[in-house]
């Protein structure tokens, strides 16, 4: 066997979206990381296969990448249930969610992503259906319009978003069980790369496990993707193990630096201290200075430098913290340290 055939099998001969749902675990107890969550789902599933019943309805919230809708497909696993999955993005009328509604089997899981970018006239629609488990169906134009009351199967709806404060109260009050997914710690992300790499029937060295774990950001979903991009590496450089050096090459080469900023990130970083001395700047101007979109760069980039400290955003705009000047490589002003904190008041967008 050459050493590229040992990193060339079926699993990896598939895109990275095959890949990717591959990897997913199929049952709680293959998930790793969110044990709180787990604990809680598991006592919801478990009595209400006891009453054999749908479960409660379930919102989960948090951001990409956590792994919402692999716990969505869990809990049809653990149900032995159907899931029809979908999107409120891919919901533009009532009408569309009434048809869906009204073709679930008893028992079944709606998993619907991004629930809180469902158009107002469908959310209006799963209020009573998430209560009663029914529809009203109208009939007619007009003042001849009649409204037909449509009995639904007890199903239970799975809503994911990544944000949760955009959810109305009468539609967030409904679910019985909200879950709010955290990042990762580097420990369960290395558990989670070196469970992955089984499945991809990829032998890797654990200074390279602990190395992409620590660019991951926090984020399963990362971590299996840059062990993809360094599983391409070592196959190209004919090596049969994913060792330090590959990973160390690999993640150099695709631009993840040692604390998992990429290019987005160090190209906002670096225009915010080069060219506007560490701010403060709004969020257009920045978004000009680094040629992208103004919401590229507010949900893509800028969540992760602020959590991580490298940027901070005041009532005045954008601000460098003395650790962002560091991090490039630039000596902090003198007087950073008196300059407002992560937690000021509310930032400004241009």
């Amino acid at each position: 066997m050459t050493p590229d055939d040992r990193l060339v099998t079926p699993a990896l001969r598939s895109d990275d979206g095959a890949a990717e749902n591959a990897l997913r675990p199929k049952t709680l107890k293959d998930f790793i990381g969110q044990d709180r969550v787990r604990q809680q789902i598991d006592v919801l599933l478990s009595a209400a296969r006891k009453r054999e019943s749908a479960a409660d309805h379930i919102l989960l919230s948090g951001p990409p990448g956590l792994g919402k809708t692999t716990l969505a497909l869990i809990l049809a696993s653990e149900m032995n249930t159907p899931i029809r999955v979908t999107s409120g993005p891919a919901i533009t009328h009532a009408g569309e969610m009434a048809a869906i509604l009204s073709s679930l089997v008893e028992g079944e899981i709606l998993f619907l992503d991004e629930i809180h970018r469902l158009p107002r006239p469908a959310e209006e629609l799963l209020y009573l259906a998430m209560e009663d488990f029914r529809v009203d169906v109208v009939v007619g134009k007009g003042p001849g319009a009649t409204a037909i009351p449509l009995q639904l199967p007890r199903f239970t709806l799975v809503g994911a978003t990544t944000r949760a404060g955009l959810l109305p109260s009468p539609l967030r009050d409904r679910f019985g069980f909200t879950a709010h997914l955290d990042f990762y710690d580097e420990k369960d992300l290395s558990t989670v790369i070196t469970r992955s790499a089984k499945l991809l029937g990829l032998i890797i060295d654990a200074k390279a496990v602990d190395e992409i774990a620590g660019r991951s950001r926090g984020t399963p979903r990362i971590s299996n993707r840059l062990l993809r991009r360094v599983r391409d590496f070592a196959q190209v450089q004919g090596g049969n193990v994913l060792s330090h050096a590959h990973a160390m090459a690999a993640l150099e080469m695709y631009e993840v630096d040692e604390k998992g900023l990429d290019r987005l990130d160090r190209a906002v970083l670096t225009a915010l201290i080069e060219r506007f001395n560490g701010g403060p700047v709004g969020l257009s101007t920045l978004a000009i200075a680094v040629g992208e979109e103004s919401e590229t760069v507010e949900s893509v980039a800028e969540p992760f430098l602020v959590r991580n400290g490298f940027m901070a955003r005041t009532s005045r705009g954008r601000i460098a913290t003395a650790q962002g000047w560091t991090h490039i490589g630039r000596t902090p002003p003198a007087d950073l340290a008196a300059t407002p904190g992560l937690f000021d008041t509310p930032d400004i967008h241009a």
